[in-house]
């Protein structure tokens, strides 16, 4: 039995509509470096994105009207980022055109969320002892 850990990341694989789309987000936006491409036929199909120490993966489908036929995308599914600053996060996001409901406070974490382009459904946390359910403004002002 090994001693060193076996299993040691665990890494978000959105199936996406359009990879351009969903690019322009990730990369311009949210300030995500694209790592690893996958370009089998001259354009992207898969690839791999970083910031800090978080890693996302998104991959077009090559039969969009498959995919289009599935329903909505992400419903139920919320990827939980860890921050030290999630209100930094929200004004640098904002600043870039990011459509963001107003923070709030939940499990004493600021909490800032939105869908990316396909619904899914972001959520950049960060720890703090503002009481629950304190929105933004009022904690604010």
């Amino acid at each position: 039995m090994s001693t060193s850990s076996n299993i040691r990341l665990a890494v978000p694989f959105f199936m996406v509509r359009d990879m351009e789309a969903s690019l322009k987000f990730y990369v311009e936006q949210l300030a995500f470096t694209k790592t690893i491409d996958w370009t089998p036929r001259g354009k992207i199909e898969w690839c791999w994105l970083q910031r800090d120490d978080v890693s996302i993966m998104l991959q077009e489908p090559r039969n969009r009207e498959k995919f289009d036929q599935e329903g909505p995308k992400g419903k139920g599914l919320s990827i939980c980022f860890q921050c030290i600053d999630a209100l930094a996060l929200y004004h640098e996001f904002s600043a870039k055109g990011v459509e963001i409901k107003e923070p709030f406070v939940g499990n004493n974490m600021w909490v800032v969320a939105f869908p990316d382009p396909d619904g899914y459904r972001l959520d950049f946390e960060s720890p703090t002892d503002v009481p629950e359910e304190t929105i933004y403004s009022e904690w604010f002002k």
